[in-house]
Protein backbone atom coordinates (compact mmCIF):
# COMPACT_ATOMS: atom_id res chain seq x y z
CA UNK A 1 0.00 0.00 0.00
CA UNK A 2 1.47 3.32 -1.10
CA UNK A 3 1.89 6.47 0.90
CA UNK A 4 -0.38 9.08 -0.63
CA UNK A 5 0.98 12.63 -0.28
CA UNK A 6 -1.38 15.41 -1.33
CA UNK A 7 -0.41 19.03 -1.89
CA UNK A 8 -3.45 21.28 -1.52
CA UNK A 9 -3.86 24.38 -3.65
CA UNK A 10 -5.67 25.85 -6.62
CA UNK A 11 -4.73 24.92 -10.22
CA UNK A 12 -3.54 27.52 -12.69
CA UNK A 13 -0.49 29.76 -13.07
CA UNK A 14 -2.26 32.71 -11.43
CA UNK A 15 -2.25 30.84 -8.09
CA UNK A 16 1.29 29.45 -8.19
CA UNK A 17 2.95 31.79 -5.69
CA UNK A 18 -0.07 32.44 -3.47
CA UNK A 19 -0.39 31.66 0.22
CA UNK A 20 -3.20 29.18 -0.41
CA UNK A 21 -0.85 27.13 -2.60
CA UNK A 22 1.86 26.62 0.01
CA UNK A 23 1.05 22.92 0.36
CA UNK A 24 1.12 22.37 -3.38
CA UNK A 25 4.45 24.20 -3.65
CA UNK A 26 5.97 22.06 -0.90
CA UNK A 27 4.95 18.81 -2.61
CA UNK A 28 6.36 20.10 -5.90
CA UNK A 29 9.68 20.73 -4.16
CA UNK A 30 9.63 17.23 -2.62
CA UNK A 31 8.88 15.75 -6.06
CA UNK A 32 11.86 17.54 -7.56
CA UNK A 33 14.18 16.59 -4.69
CA UNK A 34 13.22 12.91 -4.95
CA UNK A 35 13.62 12.97 -8.75
CA UNK A 36 10.25 11.30 -9.19
CA UNK A 37 8.80 10.70 -12.69
CA UNK A 38 7.06 13.47 -14.63
CA UNK A 39 3.55 14.40 -13.55
CA UNK A 40 0.73 12.66 -15.39
CA UNK A 41 -2.87 13.83 -15.57
CA UNK A 42 -5.14 11.21 -14.00
CA UNK A 43 -8.65 11.80 -15.33
CA UNK A 44 -10.31 9.56 -12.75
CA UNK A 45 -8.77 11.54 -9.89
CA UNK A 46 -8.82 14.88 -11.71
CA UNK A 47 -5.29 15.35 -10.44
CA UNK A 48 -1.65 15.38 -11.45
CA UNK A 49 0.06 12.23 -10.17
CA UNK A 50 3.67 11.08 -9.85
CA UNK A 51 4.56 7.68 -8.39
CA UNK A 52 7.95 6.60 -7.15
CA UNK A 53 9.80 4.65 -4.48
CA UNK A 54 11.88 5.76 -1.51
CA UNK A 55 14.46 3.44 0.05
CA UNK A 56 14.14 2.91 3.80
CA UNK A 57 17.67 2.86 5.27
CA UNK A 58 16.60 0.94 8.39
CA UNK A 59 15.47 -2.13 6.45
CA UNK A 60 18.00 -3.25 3.85
CA UNK A 61 16.55 -3.63 0.39
CA UNK A 62 13.13 -2.30 1.34
CA UNK A 63 11.44 0.50 -0.58
CA UNK A 64 8.23 2.35 0.17
CA UNK A 65 5.89 3.19 -2.68
CA UNK A 66 4.84 6.84 -2.73
CA UNK A 67 2.14 8.53 -4.77
CA UNK A 68 2.25 12.32 -5.00
CA UNK A 69 -1.07 13.97 -5.83
CA UNK A 70 -1.84 17.55 -6.86
CA UNK A 71 -5.63 17.96 -7.19
CA UNK A 72 -6.68 19.87 -10.29
CA UNK A 73 -9.92 20.89 -8.60
CA UNK A 74 -10.27 24.10 -6.64
CA UNK A 75 -9.44 23.89 -2.95
CA UNK A 76 -12.92 23.20 -1.59
CA UNK A 77 -13.30 20.14 -3.86
CA UNK A 78 -9.88 18.60 -3.07
CA UNK A 79 -11.43 15.51 -1.52
CA UNK A 80 -12.75 14.27 -4.86
CA UNK A 81 -9.14 13.62 -5.93
CA UNK A 82 -8.36 11.69 -2.75
CA UNK A 83 -11.50 9.59 -2.22
CA UNK A 84 -10.68 6.88 -4.83
CA UNK A 85 -7.25 6.35 -3.22
CA UNK A 86 -8.28 6.09 0.44
CA UNK A 87 -11.19 3.76 1.16
CA UNK A 88 -10.51 2.68 4.74
CA UNK A 89 -9.22 4.04 8.03
CA UNK A 90 -6.13 1.86 7.66
CA UNK A 91 -5.35 3.41 4.27
CA UNK A 92 -5.98 6.88 5.72
CA UNK A 93 -3.09 6.37 8.14
CA UNK A 94 -0.75 6.48 5.12
CA UNK A 95 -2.33 9.66 3.77
CA UNK A 96 -0.38 12.91 4.23
CA UNK A 97 -2.03 16.24 3.36
CA UNK A 98 0.19 19.33 3.09
CA UNK A 99 -1.58 22.69 3.30
CA UNK A 100 -1.42 26.37 4.26
CA UNK A 101 -2.60 27.41 7.72
CA UNK A 102 -3.70 30.85 8.94
CA UNK A 103 -3.38 29.77 12.58
CA UNK A 104 0.42 29.58 12.29
CA UNK A 105 2.85 32.42 11.53
CA UNK A 106 4.83 32.37 8.30
CA UNK A 107 8.07 30.49 8.82
CA UNK A 108 6.55 27.86 11.11
CA UNK A 109 4.91 24.49 10.56
CA UNK A 110 3.19 21.77 12.55
CA UNK A 111 2.60 18.06 12.00
CA UNK A 112 -0.73 16.76 13.30
CA UNK A 113 -2.65 13.48 13.15
CA UNK A 114 -6.34 12.82 13.71
CA UNK A 115 -7.20 16.46 14.32
CA UNK A 116 -9.98 18.81 13.23
CA UNK A 117 -9.73 20.90 10.06
CA UNK A 118 -9.47 24.28 11.81
CA UNK A 119 -11.92 25.61 9.22
CA UNK A 120 -9.64 24.91 6.24
CA UNK A 121 -11.96 24.19 3.28
CA UNK A 122 -9.51 21.88 1.52
CA UNK A 123 -8.91 19.80 4.64
CA UNK A 124 -12.66 19.65 5.30
CA UNK A 125 -13.21 18.35 1.77
CA UNK A 126 -10.59 15.62 2.23
CA UNK A 127 -12.01 14.67 5.63
CA UNK A 128 -15.51 14.27 4.18
CA UNK A 129 -14.16 12.26 1.27
CA UNK A 130 -12.18 9.74 3.34
CA UNK A 131 -14.72 9.70 6.20
CA UNK A 132 -12.12 10.11 8.93
CA UNK A 133 -9.77 12.64 10.52
CA UNK A 134 -7.20 9.89 11.03
CA UNK A 135 -4.60 11.11 8.56
CA UNK A 136 -1.41 13.15 8.81
CA UNK A 137 -1.41 16.85 8.01
CA UNK A 138 1.56 19.16 7.62
CA UNK A 139 0.34 22.66 8.39
CA UNK A 140 2.40 25.47 6.84
CA UNK A 141 2.03 28.87 8.52
CA UNK A 142 1.14 31.76 6.21
CA UNK A 143 0.02 34.54 8.56
CA UNK A 144 2.16 37.57 9.49
CA UNK A 145 3.71 37.35 12.95
CA UNK A 146 3.33 39.76 15.86
CA UNK A 147 6.37 41.02 17.78
CA UNK A 148 5.94 38.07 20.15
CA UNK A 149 5.86 35.60 17.26
CA UNK A 150 2.15 34.83 17.32
CA UNK A 151 0.11 34.73 14.10
CA UNK A 152 -1.65 37.95 13.15
CA UNK A 153 -4.60 36.62 11.20
CA UNK A 154 -6.43 38.94 8.80
CA UNK A 155 -9.97 40.05 9.64
CA UNK A 156 -12.68 37.67 8.47
CA UNK A 157 -13.76 39.84 5.53
CA UNK A 158 -10.17 39.99 4.27
CA UNK A 159 -9.26 36.31 4.57
CA UNK A 160 -10.16 35.27 1.01
CA UNK A 161 -8.17 38.10 -0.56
CA UNK A 162 -5.24 37.41 1.77
CA UNK A 163 -4.88 33.71 1.05
CA UNK A 164 -5.00 34.08 -2.74
CA UNK A 165 -2.50 36.97 -2.71
CA UNK A 166 1.08 36.33 -3.79
CA UNK A 167 3.93 36.19 -1.30
CA UNK A 168 6.23 39.20 -1.13
CA UNK A 169 9.91 38.54 -2.01
CA UNK A 170 11.04 38.38 1.66
CA UNK A 171 8.13 36.08 2.48
CA UNK A 172 9.04 33.84 -0.45
CA UNK A 173 12.56 33.40 0.92
CA UNK A 174 11.14 32.42 4.30
CA UNK A 175 8.73 29.99 2.69
CA UNK A 176 11.60 28.32 0.80
CA UNK A 177 13.22 27.40 4.12
CA UNK A 178 9.95 25.93 5.38
CA UNK A 179 9.47 24.02 2.13
CA UNK A 180 12.85 22.33 2.60
CA UNK A 181 11.80 21.29 6.12
CA UNK A 182 8.55 19.89 4.73
CA UNK A 183 10.59 17.75 2.31
CA UNK A 184 12.64 16.42 5.24
CA UNK A 185 9.45 15.70 7.17
CA UNK A 186 7.89 13.81 4.28
CA UNK A 187 11.00 11.70 3.85
CA UNK A 188 11.06 10.93 7.58
CA UNK A 189 7.39 9.93 7.55
CA UNK A 190 7.97 7.52 4.66
CA UNK A 191 11.21 6.09 6.07
CA UNK A 192 10.47 6.00 9.80
CA UNK A 193 6.78 6.72 10.37
CA UNK A 194 4.69 9.65 11.50
CA UNK A 195 5.53 9.34 15.20
CA UNK A 196 9.24 9.73 14.54
CA UNK A 197 8.57 12.73 12.30
CA UNK A 198 6.37 14.40 14.91
CA UNK A 199 8.92 13.85 17.66
CA UNK A 200 11.74 15.18 15.49
CA UNK A 201 10.13 18.22 13.86
CA UNK A 202 7.27 19.45 16.08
Amino acid sequence: MSYVIVGLGNPGVEYENTRHNSGRSAVLYFWKKQNFPEWEKNKKLNALVSEGKIKTPHVRGKEEKVMLVLPQTFMNKSGTSVAPLVKSKKQAERLVVVHDDLDLPLGSLKIVFNRGSGGHKGVESVKRAVKTEGFVRIRIGVSPATASGKPKKPDGSLVNDFIVAAFRPKETELLKKVTKRVADILQTIVEEGKERAMNKFN
